[in-house]
């Protein structure tokens, strides 16, 4: 039988968070005594001594200081005990599988993953980044429950952004020495870095190919790289490159026309009744973030 309740253990760590046991009956709408009262069955039923008051200052021991670590792991696994009953009550999902094209402004995704996680936090979310039909072909065969893609496809297709691409090499790339604008037939001469399609079957190209030297990569941070060490031109997300314009390490060509292009992503899933709480929730944060 456990000798300190849950709530004694809140008191004592409102002490240490408020800065005193008058300030915490505040913080947490508590009189003073009740706040004195749990921190002194602690201190009597473990036999240390937690605080220690300097002037108007109360001080945590050294027994004070490791008590507080342990009280504070805790009341966190308290509270992801309550969490998980509140998701198996309101049938939230456990897992949440999203598809997401590799063009898609990184801080954008950060921020609404951190939204959803901190509503949800105990979703176990698994990321897998796409190219091209690559989100299509994992919402079709039911690996992911929603997707992110250059390509509208069956079900609900909504347009959720235009992301814009421009035209770079590096500075020293011979194409920024011909000293005009660029023709097709100047770019056909030069290696063009090409991301490749994630998808397993129908295949998809995407943008200007027609330079007789390709690599092609699976990433689009390996063509920014291999572009940024003189190895080739490609159209790549400008969003993704604005530090690397701002600091010179690659630099627009200037093309006769297309040196910026812009292309639509969509947001798929299957069907909306299908989709639990959580995602419904990482939807809105999406819609309202772009």
């Amino acid at each position: 039988m456990l000798r300190i309740t849950l709530e004694q253990w809140r008191m004592f760590r409102a002490v240490v968070e408020y800065g005193g046991f008058n300030q915490a009956a505040q913080g947490v709408h508590k009189s003073q005594s009740s706040i004195h009262s749990a921190v002194a069955k602690i201190e009597s039923s473990l036999g240390v001594k937690l605080f220690h008051v300097e002037g108007r200052r109360t001080h945590l021991t050294e027994a004070g200081e490791m008590m507080l670590r342990r009280a504070e792991y805790l009341l966190e696994e308290a509270a992801k005990i309550e969490a998980i009953g509140n998701t198996l009550g309101e049938g939230v999902e456990t897992q949440l599988r999203i598809a997401i094209d590799q063009t898609l402004p990184k801080t954008l995704l950060y921020d609404v993953l951190d939204a959803t996680s901190a509503q949800y936090p105990l979703l176990r979310i698994e990321l897998v980044e796409s190219v091209l039909k690559g989100a299509n072909e994992l919402l079709t065969k039911n690996q992911v429950e929603l997707a992110i893609s250059p390509f509208s496809g069956e079900g609900f297709s909504e347009q959720l952004c235009s992301i814009e691409f421009i035209a770079v090499a590096h500075p020293q790339h011979a194409l920024h020495h011909m000293g005009r604008e660029l023709t097709p037939e100047d770019l056909k001469a030069h290696r063009q870095i090409v991301i490749r399609d994630s998808a397993q079957q129908d295949k998809q190209d995407a943008g200007w190919l027609g330079a007789d030297q390709r690599w092609t990569v699976s990433q689009i941070n390996t063509s920014i790289d291999m572009i940024a060490n003189g190895l080739g031109f490609a159209w790549l997300p400008k969003h993704a490159i604005t530090e690397h314009l701002s600091q010179g390490s690659l630099k627009a060509l200037p093309l006769v026309s297309g040196t910026q292009r812009t292309h639509p992503l969509y947001l798929l899933f299957k069907d909306g009744d299908n989709l639990g709480p959580a995602a419904r929730t990482l939807l809105g944060e999406l819609r309202s973030r772009v």
